[in-house]
């Protein structure tokens, strides 16, 4: 007898816009299905989660749900990378064999006993007053929040897999919203027992971890963006006193005003937005993509906004140092200010409305509104702290902004360079064993130290210009004598003070010893802000400076996290990172214990405030105005953010022993870290954050591609292999070798074992890069590469980046038989874009010659 067997592949298009690539999955999941291991009933019945185009890689990122009869599997989403109607590549994160491991399909509890049984497993009352507001399937329900929660409960019947046998438990799916915004639980209950099997936070925070006692549009980056009416273009003319970026914070320079600066792009209405029509809603800090307000009493009401008039001017004093409270609406603009500069800029990159951003109203681009980002001001629920809670696209999320007691050392304004070049405001560090700075000021010239020692600088040995230092403010390298030691020999000579210069880019330290016989007051400058003194001083400028002690040094007060931007960028980075790890429909993909949601928070943070004159081996904090350090401090992590191995020793083992999750993100950023500093050697930086073309913002596209790139529960393997992907679908894959490079040197390599990402324990790192990637073979070395051709394959449309300005360049093509088929010449000053579009498909060689330079490059045409 003849048995027919018939494919029945149920699809469910869980998305109302785009094309259905529905047809394209199936096929491709049936030609791939036994590489990925597994059997036909594994991927009958399967859904898309979400989709959307990106831009940047010219691609469609599709994320898939694997289900049995109908219920998904939790955290089965994969991402699908579609090009041209068909697959390009899949990250499939489904069970094999899913029928033998589920155990029922059908509930033995209700949904609402399911939400009684999670509040009872979580410390909560037992819910009141639960009405079904909505029965969204058979298998899906919301219902009121039943006083336990900020928002309604979602539920729905799932089946969770147990990671000690591999089973699926049939279950419920629900979240709570804590009425006080601490916590925002994502819960699988037992839908057969009751019991909870799974639970998660979508909250994060960035709690204190261990010690801290020490001290230009047309990018080529970025698709061409239409504005589709004249109103898109307008600005609402509103300004702000802030911190801008990139400063750190405070400790990194003055508030000053910033006027219209919303994004006509990625805010074509302004900030103070909600209907798409021109012409502001709000004069208060609410907006399409935030709403700012105080929490101080930390009952996430509706706390008061700023408040900036008709003409939207939001200038308020800050008068630092003082209580927090005396400067709220100061701090609530700046939270505000840095929300909004944070959704604009990373709209370049790629987090746009279909990729699951932050906003009240899409203006009618795919993807679910009514989610811009609630943050909470000097937040009285907490202390030494800030969190994000990031729900699914569609549900807003709430950032938590909290007072900190700074435990750090208070560096102080203390030094004023009155004159030259250098004139200005400079940090420094107060000794503990010299004379207390005076509060009258102490002005006179400024005179380098000169002795016989190996540093002529350092005031180690016998001073040979003493005449010289008589009556002056005395300049002296750290050196490797005693601080006291030098002080009381440039006093001897006659300086009425000293001014230590750092050795290092870290903080100044207050400088200690023993102070008898010393009656001049010393302090200790930045390294950067020392050297450059020194060097003007030695070039024969004469410079007068000003030593006081202005009151900052011995700040009382509490530090307010609304002023750190670099915690503001770590905690929005929250957001982020849970939205485009499989998709803005899901927001639990970041829940397995080596995946580096921190890192990415860090990284994000960290490139915001990079600035002209930033070096690789710069120490970089996170927290540092919030510990009360300065910006050379060490801040939040147990490391520095630093290039040298030194300095940062991280390697892919280190996250054995770090800290969970904060530590192991710590490895991550310090990857990425690196990457960003090999991607700025070869192409330079670029102050333009948005719009730039430099290597930093060559890096952040590639990390935010990644991140779309990436499957659900990610491991660092998972993490490297997404960026090397996104580098082939952005750049033609023309870092590939550089970007090996820099995460074996990590211990991240070729031979790296990722292991079971739920584990940190069972990886193993290796140091080796692909055959060709060693540093000067073949085309690999950075200098052999002048032009950058992208996208690479493409459909004819090209764009060119030069490292350098070439001049005029003659672009040649030709095709595998030797043919020339294509001839322009272009002026390659920056960048170029040619229309090679009458090609047929197949593969070429673009030859581009300059009077200086030249490289041919294998080019795709689709």
């Amino acid at each position: 007898m003849k048995k027919i067997f018939y494919l029945i592949i149920i699809f469910a298009v869980n998305v109302s816009f785009g094309q259905d690539y529905s047809s394209v999955i199936k096929s491709y999941l049936q030609q791939n299905r036994t590489q990925f291991s597994l059997q036909q009933q594994d991927i009958s019945d399967i859904s898309i989660a979400s989709q959307g185009s990106s831009k940047t890689m010219n691609v469609h990122n599709v994320y898939v749900e694997q289900r049995h009869q109908g219920i998904k599997v939790f955290n089965s989403v994969s991402p699908f990378v579609i090009k041209d109607g068909a697959v390009l590549n899949a990250k499939l994160s489904f069970t094999e064999n899913v029928a033998a491991k589920v155990n029922s399909k059908t509930p033995s509890i209700s949904a609402v006993m399911a939400i009684s049984k999670a509040a009872n497993a979580l410390g909560l009352d037992n819910p009141s007053n639960l009405n079904l507001v909505e029965t969204v399937s058979d298998t899906r329900y919301i219902f009121s929040n039943g006083n336990i929660s900020l928002e309604n409960i979602p539920v729905e019947l799932v089946y969770q897999k147990m990671d000690d046998t591999g089973a699926l438990k049939l279950a419920w799916d629900l979240s709570i919203y804590l009425l006080d915004a601490s916590h925002y639980y994502s819960v699988r209950i037992d839908a057969l027992t009751g019991n909870l099997l799974d639970s998660h936070d979508w909250v994060v925070s960035c709690n204190f971890e261990g010690s801290h006692s020490h001290t230009n549009t047309g990018s080529l980056l970025f698709a061409d963006t239409k504005v589709e009416n004249a109103s898109r273009t307008l600005g609402d003319g509103a300004s702000y006193r802030v911190f801008a970026l990139p400063l750190i914070a405070p400790n990194d320079g003055a508030d000053q005003i910033v006027s219209d600066p919303s994004d006509p792009v990625a805010s074509p209405f302004g900030w103070h937005d909600w209907d798409g029509v021109a012409g502001p809603e709000f004069t208060e800090t609410k907006g399409n993509n935030v709403l700012a307000n105080e929490d101080r009493n930390g009952n996430n009401g509706n706390g008061a906004t700023a408040e900036g008039g008709p003409t939207l001017t939001f200038d308020f004093p800050y008068n630092l140092p003082q209580t927090p409270v005396n400067f709220l609406d100061a701090a609530i603009t700046n939270l505000f200010y840095m929300n909004n500069m944070i959704h604009d800029i990373l709209y370049h990159y790629g987090f746009d409305e279909e990729s699951g951003n932050f906003q009240k109203n899409n203006y009618g681009n795919p993807g679910n509104g009514n989610d811009f980002v609630v943050a909470d001001a000097q937040d009285g629920s907490g202390m030494n702290n800030a969190n994000f809670g990031t729900p699914p696209d569609g549900g807003a999320p709430r950032m938590q902004m909290y007072l900190w007691n700074a435990p750090g050392k208070i560096l102080g304004t203390f030094l004023t360079v009155n004159n030259g070049p250098l004139a200005g405001v400079y940090y420094a560090a107060d000794s503990n064993f010299a004379p207390p700075l005076p509060v009258s000021p102490l002005t006179a010239e400024l005179e380098v130290i000169s002795d016989s020692s190996g540093d002529p600088h350092d005031g180690c040995n016998t001073i040979t210009n003493g005449a010289d230092l008589n009556g002056k403010i005395v300049v002296i390298r750290r050196g490797t004598c005693a601080y006291n030691i030098k002080t009381l020999a440039a006093q001897n000579a006659g300086a009425i003070a000293v001014i230590v210069v750092n050795d290092v880019p870290g903080d100044p330290l207050a400088m200690g010893g023993n102070g008898s016989g010393i009656t001049i007051p010393a302090v200790m400058v930045y390294q950067s802000d020392g050297e450059a003194l020194i060097s003007s001083i030695l070039n024969g400028d004469t410079i007068n400076a000003t030593l006081e002690d202005d009151g900052s040094g011995n700040d009382p007060f509490q530090r307010d996290g609304d002023l750190d931007n670099v915690i503001i960028g770590h905690e929005y980075g929250h957001g982020v990172s849970n939205r485009l790890t499989g998709g803005p429909s899901q927001a639990g993909c970041l829940q397995n214990e080596e995946q580096m949601g921190e890192g990415w928070s860090d990284y994000i943070g960290l490139m915001l405030t990079m600035k002209v004159g930033d070096s690789r081996n710069d120490y970089r904090g996170i927290g540092t105005y919030a510990l009360g350090e300065g910006i050379g401090g060490r801040g939040l992590r147990t490391k520095y953010y630093n290039t040298d191995f030194a300095v940062n020793d991280f390697t892919y083992n280190s996250i054995k022993t770090q800290a969970v999750p904060h530590g192991i993100g710590s490895v991550w950023a310090t990857m990425l870290w690196d990457l960003t500093w090999d991607l700025i050697d070869r192409y330079g930086f670029d102050p333009d954050v948005k719009n730039g073309t430099g290597g930093n913002n060559i890096a952040l596209q590639l990390v935010m591609d990644g991140m779309k790139l990436q499957p659900c529960s990610p491991g660092f393997v998972d993490g490297r292999d997404a960026i090397l992907e996104a580098d082939q679908l952005l750049y033609g894959g023309v870092n590939r070798c550089l970007i090996w490079r820099a995460f074996a040197k990590r211990g991240l390599g070729e031979n790296a074992i990722q292991g079971n990402t739920n584990s940190r324990a069972d990886g193993t790192e290796n140091f080796d890069v692909p055959a060709g990637c060693e540093l000067g073979v073949s085309d690999n070395d950075a200098n052999g590469i002048n032009f950058i051709i992208y996208p690479n394959p493409s459909n004819g449309e090209l764009s060119i980046q030069s490292r350098m300005d070439v001049g005029e360049a003659a672009i040649s093509i030709f095709d595998m038989n030797g043919r020339k088929v294509f001839n322009q010449t272009v002026e390659l000053r920056q960048s170029a874009t040619i229309n090679a579009s009458g090609l047929t498909s197949g593969i070429y060689l673009m030859q581009i010659d300059s009077a200086e330079r030249s490289q041919t490059t294998k080019l795709i045409i689709n």
